[in-house]
């Protein structure tokens, strides 16, 4: 369990408890007689025979084709008395290209863009915990609605914050209720501003820190929820390639012909239909259809009618396309 000097939006302050929040285990696995089962790591290979040192070994013009061979030929790969052992107590080591321990070992940062392309290096600096320190963690006020929050980060681990005594109950409950009546989470910060990323331990994981707070009657449930990684859109050009490119898929099997050879797409609640007629070859891309309000009815229409937006596109090699029915889903299948 650990600590936290938190303040609210009084600017009253006062130290906590954090506790990790944890489910127990429904599922029990058993054996064929009866013992329940356990995870265990094994050693899948000593570092001598891995697939680099192999390709070293038998060398050659082809390495890999010779390879192919002695795995044909014998069992090089494998280390009778050390492959598949239990591993209990390990601890991490840096190699080399060689494989060779290192002792002196420089970590550095590196920053990527959202494609994957760095964008900046630098020198890695150890962080310090800053969440039980003598300055609190103050009220930032900034309070983003649950919704705003579920689709803009991705949460990879939560805390509950809980009381010490009497006054610390009466503290928290209060900021649950608050907290809850505004139906919205508190975005928690470190430093003046409440600005910096919040650190548990020396040299941990920085997080952003989102408190949720519920009550019911005398209960309380405040919860911590953490964050290191944000979701942003792609650009516009972007997102209209990968659009197109979801959709194209011609080699999927999902949808029937009509009667009379065409595909049907049907909004029933309406009673709108429209068809597109069977035009030999599947076009390049579907992106979406229009609105339902705006969509023509009674009428033929083609994949030309459907520009752009997000409606589920289903294709056969054999035949059209079929738009499937003004989903929620804004994908593609």
């Amino acid at each position: 369990m650990g600590s936290m000097n938190l303040s609210n939006s009084k600017n009253r302050d006062a130290v906590v408890a954090t506790r990790s929040v944890s489910s127990s285990a429904r599922t029990v696995y058993l054996d064929d007689k009866g013992r329940q089962t356990k995870s265990v790591r094994v050693l899948r290979a000593p570092i001598e025979r891995d697939l680099e040192a192999l390709l070293k070994k038998v060398g050659g013009s082809d390495p890999l084709a010779a390879l192919s061979d002695a795995l044909i030929k014998g069992d090089p790969e494998v280390d009778l008395e050390r492959t598949g052992a239990f591993l209990r107590d390990t601890s991490r080591v840096y190699v080399d290209p060689d494989q060779k321990i290192v002792h002196a070992v420089a970590l550095w940062d590196i920053l990527k863009n959202p494609d994957g392309t760095p964008k900046e290096r630098r020198a890695h600096k150890t962080s310090e915990q800053n969440v039980a320190t003598e300055t609190p963690l103050k009220w930032s006020g900034k309070l983003l609605k649950k919704s705003e929050v579920w689709n803009r980060f991705v949460f990879s681990g939560k805390l509950q914050v809980v009381h010490v005594n009497g006054l610390t109950y009466d503290f928290l409950f209060e900021m649950a209720r608050e907290l809850e009546q505004k139906d919205s989470l508190l975005l928690v910060g470190a430093g003046a501003k409440s600005n910096q990323p919040l650190v548990f331990q020396r040299g941990g994981t920085p997080y952003r820190g989102f408190l949720e707070g519920r009550t019911q009657g005398d209960s309380y449930c405040l919860i911590l929820h953490l964050s290191n990684l944000e979701l942003k859109a792609p650009s516009k050009e972007k997102a209209e390639w990968l659009r197109a490119a979801k959709c194209k898929a011609p080699q999927a099997s999902s949808i029937q012909h009509a009667s009379n050879g065409s595909l049907a797409s049907t909004e029933s609640d309406k009673g709108k239909t429209s068809r597109i007629p069977r035009s030999g070859s599947a076009p390049k891309s579907i992106a979406a259809c229009r609105p339902r309000d705006s969509f023509p009815s009674k009428r033929r229409t083609s994949a030309a009618d459907f520009p752009s937006g997000n409606i589920i596109c289903r294709a056969r090699s054999m035949g059209s396309w079929r738009c499937s029915g003004w989903k929620a889903e804004k994908r593609c299948l």
